[in-house]
């Protein structure tokens, strides 16, 4: 290095020149480097399991994205809001995994891990095209890519929208640099579309046109030089402004329409005054720099917990933010800080609680892309403050490559715990014991391994902790629904709806509990309120055609509308569900459509033997004898499904 750039006051832009064929190749070391460490951490993933957290709502239980990549698919993705959220090209995505790989759980995460492996890449690009330094912009891309707070949106299939909104977060850049550096319409159009898709993908990146701002600030410098062109400070701001202007008209639209499609979600802060929100939000900005830090205790739902925001707390992130803050303003001559500072703090604003959506106090997915800031602060900091070490390649590196590998190592061990849901929830109560909706979640995953035992006693441990949890008292319903204990099941689903009037799944379990006991107009009354609630809710829809089609008593039937609403719930599912095709071959067989029913059947029979269940595959095909005698079915007993 020449003496004349060994003391810099701050860090300079250089003009980000092509490559050396040297630096060529050392590009492509670091691109390869990057890759290995990602799929040593997130490779095992392939072996992991859907989890019983959102997963079902995003991909196996999703109809309309476990069909595949259809026209009518792509038109719901676009035209619809589900689980709270309009993400189109996020929903697209699962659905090219389902056409792929079906529901086998490693493909869908292999994805993940590949599509986390172009982000990074891309990022390293990005700031190696911006900055023109190698080596720290390969000290972020590896920080951003093996960070344990990574694990979350690597490893949860239904994150898949935190990673292609980083892809796109990616390009929008890099197409805006190319823009700021030779502009033409054209060029600022790509930076247009490509914030498009990304807001398409997750809204988080509403910030995005705040983000390059900072980077015109640094290390684009467009600030500088127009000021050295004679522009004054407000008049370049306003400039540069403008020139985002339709950038930030699509982030609005993008806010409008989150707030439209999480309404629903968002009534749970109603309760919580302002102040506390406002309180959490700053001990969350310094929760997730200590996790950065000290990367302990993560977990998939950190609780609501009003302790975790008391006056102490509160008062230790005022003083940490705003001492951090001050530094950063008096050291404003080394831009890099200023611009990673405020990258950090302004891209958490949309997720940082102030309006907040679920239940949880903070999340380790809304660090993906906010963080980044601070990587770049780090970096750039060390080397300034490295300039003049001796020796000081060999003692960067030798640094660097500790600090990665303990990353890798807490990431690989945080990794594992996302093997299967059991592990998951076990973990998330291990890290905090108070947790009603881990104790749920790890009851209802014993549920479904056949282990009624754990499952009851993680159920009583959550009433215990909060007895008006509406969840808790439906899927208890349900257990002992299956358990035979009717007035037990009623019991609970009843409190389940005086809690939460308008829950369908408590209407579809207490409606399966009815029929169970032979009471069929109490049972066939919440199924309608299930449907009435949810139009969209197959099994509460399947499970009344079925029963229109074939209860034995004749003034219950009625073929002609069990027919309309099972077609309606095939069609829904894309003809791929075993629970819709039994209904609909049920109600043509009653209304005389033999041929149908026997074709249907034969279908909803091929359904059951393609996931081995060989208990389903042996009613249906008892079904199916029946239509071929030319008669309808007549069921003696429940065939529902709780939930």
């Amino acid at each position: 290095m020449s003496r004349k750039s060994r003391k810099p006051t701050r860090a300079k832009t250089v003009a980000a020149p092509s490559p050396s064929s040297g630096e060529g190749k050392l590009i492509l070391i670091v691109c390869l480097g990057l890759t290995i460490m990602i799929w040593i951490v997130f490779g095992q993933t392939l072996r992991h399991q859907f989890i019983n957290y959102d997963d079902s709502a995003y991909v196996f239980a999703n109809a309309k994205v476990a069909s595949g990549l259809t026209l009518k698919g792509m038109t719901w993705a676009f035209t619809s809001v589900h689980s709270s959220n309009w993400h189109p090209l996020s929903w697209i995505s699962h659905m090219v995994d389902c056409q792929i790989f079906g529901l086998r759980a490693g493909g869908h995460h292999f994805t993940n891990v590949l599509l986390h492996n172009v982000a990074v890449v891309l990022l390293f690009l990005l700031l190696r095209q911006l900055t023109g330094s190698l080596w720290p912009s390969a000290i972020v891309a590896a920080l951003f890519a093996m960070h344990p707070l990574r694990v979350e949106s690597v490893a949860w299939v239904a994150e898949r929208k935190d990673i292609l909104s980083g892809i796109f977060f990616m390009l929008t850049t890099a197409a805006y640099i190319r823009y700021v550096r030779t502009p033409s319409p054209g060029r600022y159009a790509w930076v247009i579309l490509l914030f498009a898709l990304g807001l398409m993908c997750k809204p988080m990146l509403v910030s995005l046109p705040i983000v390059l701002l900072l980077l015109d600030y640094w290390p684009l410098e467009r600030f500088e030089k127009l000021t050295r062109a004679g522009r004054n400070k407000f008049e370049i701001l306003r400039k540069l402004t403008l020139e985002k202007l339709p950038l930030f008209g699509l982030a609005f639209l993008s806010c409008v329409i989150t707030v439209i499609a999480q309404r629903g979600a968002m009534k749970l802060i109603a309760p919580i005054p302002l102040s506390l929100r406002l309180a959490n939000a700053l001990v969350s900005y310094a929760d997730y720099l200590r996790q950065m830090f000290w990367p302990t205790n993560l977990t998939v739902l950190y609780p609501w917990d009003p302790t975790r925001f008391g006056i102490l707390n509160v008062i230790a992130a005022v003083v940490l933010l705003g001492g951090i803050s001050l530094t950063v303003l008096l050291l404003r001559r080394r831009r890099y800080l200023v611009t990673g500072w405020l990258w950090y703090l302004l891209m958490l604003v949309p997720v940082i609680g102030i309006l907040q959506v679920g239940k949880q106090s903070h999340a380790d997915r809304y660090t993906y892309l906010p963080q980044i800031g601070i990587y770049l602060m780090l970096a750039w900091a060390v080397a300034d403050l490295s300039m003049n070490w001796p020796k000081r390649s060999v003692w960067l590196g030798a640094c660097a490559s500790i600090v990665l590998m303990a990353l890798i190592f807490v990431s690989h061990r945080q990794t594992a715990y996302w093997r299967n849901s059991e592990t998951l929830w076990s973990h998330a109560l291990a890290c905090n014991s108070n947790n009603v909706d881990a104790e749920v979640l790890l009851a209802e995953s014993y549920h479904a391994q056949g282990k009624p035992g754990e499952a009851m006693a993680h159920f009583e441990k959550a009433l215990l902790i909060d007895p008006n949890q509406v969840q808790v008292h439906s899927s208890l319903g349900v257990y002992y629904l299956e358990a035979g204990r009717m007035n037990d099941s009623l019991e609970h689903l009843k409190r389940a709806l005086e809690i939460q009037p308008d829950f369908g799944d408590a209407h579809y379990n207490i409606g399966n509990t009815y029929l169970a006991m032979g009471e069929v107009n109490e049972g066939l009354s919440h199924y309608r309120k299930a449907i009435e609630i949810d139009p969209n809710d197959i099994d509460a829809t399947s499970s009344l055609a079925w029963v229109l089609a074939t209860w034995p008593d004749a003034p219950v039937r009625d073929g002609t509308k069990a027919v309309e609403l099972a077609e309606r719930a095939d069609a829904f599912t894309g003809h791929k569900s075993q629970m819709a095709s039994t209904s609909l071959a049920a109600a043509y067989a009653e209304t005389g459509r033999f041929p149908e029913a026997i074709k249907t059947a034969q279908r909803a029979l091929d359904l059951a033997l393609a996931t081995r269940n060989t208990a389903d595959a042996d009613s249906i095909r008892s079904q199916l004898a029946t239509y071929r005698s030319n008669r309808p079915f007549r069921d003696q007993r429940s065939s529902v499904s709780p939930r």
